[in-house]
């Protein structure tokens, strides 16, 4: 059977599970202002608007959490296959579409993430955020052509419905993966492996430099993975806790309630619009910074969060007032009517959106948490990464329509309140893993390097393959790999100091 070999190819097939991801979150958005679903569902007060936005969080945390031991079992490649007329019906179908989001979100960046060299790591688990995005643009843009030309249930039913194509699409594509090398050498399957290397990185030929250095860094790791004892406590914490920040800046607000925020300050028929402009920038800023993803340490989270900060505080406050509903909606109680405060709330939320969202968060939460976990527990560890991801994702999108009821403006003090104290987290307690191949992360974390001077620690294998090509040595270069290796910990302690 034929097998894509080409890395941008599996990449863009693999991150299929992404947009699916994508297209529930916007065809959630697109409808909660439109008569037709409001009509249909009886009016939802806040709480069951919450309930109903937050289930597909609930499956995918489900999913997410079991996705770990189904990849161990089955493979990397197989794991995705497993997932591809009244509220209730609503929230159960949300429920186990979620399923099948959370495994694909989890395990496809343990898959790419394992089959892409350390120099296009980043970009390549990357494409899985603007996958992401693309499937909110394109749902959102279906939803709005339906809410224009389509009467009755039939706007949001065709919407929802259109969601199938893209996972029989995944489906079918996965049949003509590769398996990750390194899980194959995980199950001791080592000819399988050096074929795989020789596939992706060298057109079948096994001879190849580079193949066989890589083929003996898997051969050490899987030795080494035999050998790992407990010592996981900062990984987690790191893996776990960048994706539960990556929720708390408040994301979920300018994606799943972006409508509510412009229906705040006035916008009334022109909310979708606006709502696809966003979208557009998220798309289209995205696409511009992978290709550099690679060339931007991680830690640059710090400043993300920073200026997130800085978003949050401020015009809703200060220019707003208390009515009893917006356009008969009774869950927002909020409104700007000050047109230059009004116009203000947008910009924000699009450079909000944007410029560091997209260009730290997004994108960086998903790579770092694929990076930081050694192989004998990467797919588990992502696994609940991903599910710590998709139980904030439930707990935001249920409190947040509540909290527009209740609290109003002081919603966005509160996430405020989170982006400073991540700040903070991620300085202290975050090393610096961009550049490195994915088994110098475990010695750096190892090394016990405080995380502010992690990012001194230079990738020696890199280093030490690209002088071994340019003098033709290679042949030695790997025979002595094993050796030089032996003291990269310490060596690594003390260029850090």
């Amino acid at each position: 059977m034929y097998t894509i070999s080409n890395i941008y190819v599996l990449a863009a097939f693999g991150t299929i599970g992404g947009a699916l991801f994508g297209f529930d979150v916007s065809s959630m958005s697109a409808r909660i202002d439109q008569e037709q679903y409001l009509e249909y569902f009886n009016y939802p007060d806040s709480n069951l608007q919450g309930g109903i936005t937050a289930s597909m969080s609930a499956g995918s945390f489900l999913g997410a959490l079991a996705a770990g031991s189904i990849c161990d079992a089955v493979g990397r490649r197989r794991s995705p296959m497993l997932a591809s007329q009244n509220v209730a019906q609503l929230i159960v179908g949300r429920i186990v579409s979620g399923l099948a989001v959370g495994i694909t979100s989890s395990q496809v960046c343990v898959y790419l993430a394992e089959l892409a060299p350390g120099s296009i790591r980043g970009r390549i688990v990357g494409i899985q955020q603007w996958a992401i995005e693309w499937g909110i643009l394109i749902m959102f843009l279906v939803a709005y052509g339906c809410a224009k030309g389509v009467s009755g249930p039939s706007a949001f039913r065709i919407a929802w419905g259109v969601q199938g194509i893209p996972a029989f699409v995944l489906l079918g594509s996965l049949f003509f993966f590769p398996e990750s090398p390194r899980w194959l050498g995980s199950k001791g399957r080592w000819q399988e492996v050096e074929n795989t290397l020789a596939l992706l990185h060298a057109n079948g030929n096994l001879d190849d430099p580079a193949v066989q250095a890589e083929l003996l860094e898997i051969r050490e790791a899987v030795a080494a993975a035999q050998h790992t004892e407990g010592k996981m406590w900062k990984r987690t914490m790191c893996g776990t806790t960048v994706q539960v920040w990556q929720q708390l800046l408040d994301g979920n607000v300018a994606m799943y309630y972006i409508v509510y925020i412009f229906q705040m300050v006035g916008l009334g028929d022109q909310t979708l619009t606006s709502s696809i402009i966003q979208y557009v920038i998220f798309l289209v800023t995205t696409g511009l910074i992978l290709p550099y993803i690679d060339k931007i340490p991680r830690r640059l989270l710090l400043t993300g969060s920073t200026i997130c900060c800085i978003c949050h505080l401020g015009l809703m406050a200060n220019y707003g007032h208390s009515v009893d509903s917006i356009n008969r909606n009774s869950i927002l109680r909020w409104q700007v009517d000050d047109n230059t405060a009004a116009k203000g709330v947008i910009a924000v939320s699009y450079i909000f959106v944007t410029t560091h969202i997209q260009v730290t968060w997004a994108p960086c939460g998903w790579i770092y948490s694929s990076e930081v976990f050694p192989l004998k527990y990467r797919a588990t560890g992502v696994g609940l990464s991903a599910a710590t991801n998709w139980i904030f994702n439930f707990a935001l999108a249920y409190f947040v329509a509540p909290a527009f009821t209740n609290i109003t403006w002081k919603t966005y003090i509160i996430f405020g309140v989170f982006c400073f104290t991540m700040t903070f987290h991620i300085f202290f307690l975050y090393p610096e893993t961009y550049g490195k191949t994915l088994e110098e992360i475990d010695v750096l974390f190892d090394a016990n390097i405080p995380a502010w001077k992690s990012s001194q620690v230079k990738s020696r294998f890199s280093e030490r393959f690209d002088t071994a090509v340019r003098k033709g040595s290679l042949t030695e270069h790997v025979e002595n790999e094993a050796d030089e290796k032996k003291s990269s910990e310490a060596a690594f302690q003390k260029e850090s100091v």
